[in-house]
């Protein structure tokens, strides 16, 4: 059997074409496996990442539980300092203007009494 030169050039071809898709079907392979191992990842951190939400959901919420029950601490001491001022505003009024008149009155007898006596007061 004779082989021609394009014969021979045919089975060098069909050679390489053979290594060539050997090659690429490792190559696709390998490709694959990388593929399953980021699909494997994302299923990891998706799992992971649920539960994370949902604990911090629950975290926010007990946080704005506490924010609000702050605001209502917060609106019972104002109130409470408004209850005071008031408090504090009459018992000045109530207590203090006599104690005023009465200082007022003191004084005014001391002067009295000062003056009769020639101005000169003698320390006790």
């Amino acid at each position: 059997m004779d082989l021609t030169l394009g014969q021979i050039a045919g089975f060098i071809a069909a050679v390489a074409f053979a290594v060539l898709v050997w090659r690429l079907g490792s190559v696709i392979g390998k490709a694959g496996a990388v593929l399953d191992e980021a699909s494997a990842a994302v299923r990891k951190v998706s799992d992971e990442t649920l539960p994370l939400i949902t604990e911090m959901t629950s975290t926010v919420t007990a946080a704005n539980a506490q924010v609000e029950r702050l605001d209502a601490i917060t609106a019972n001491l104002a109130t409470m300092t408004n209850n005071l001022n008031a408090l504090t505003s009459l018992t000045v009024a109530t207590v203090g203007r006599p104690m005023l008149k009465v200082a007022s009155v003191g004084y005014t007898i001391k002067t009295a009494v000062s003056g009769r006596t020639g101005g000169v007061t003698k320390a006790r």
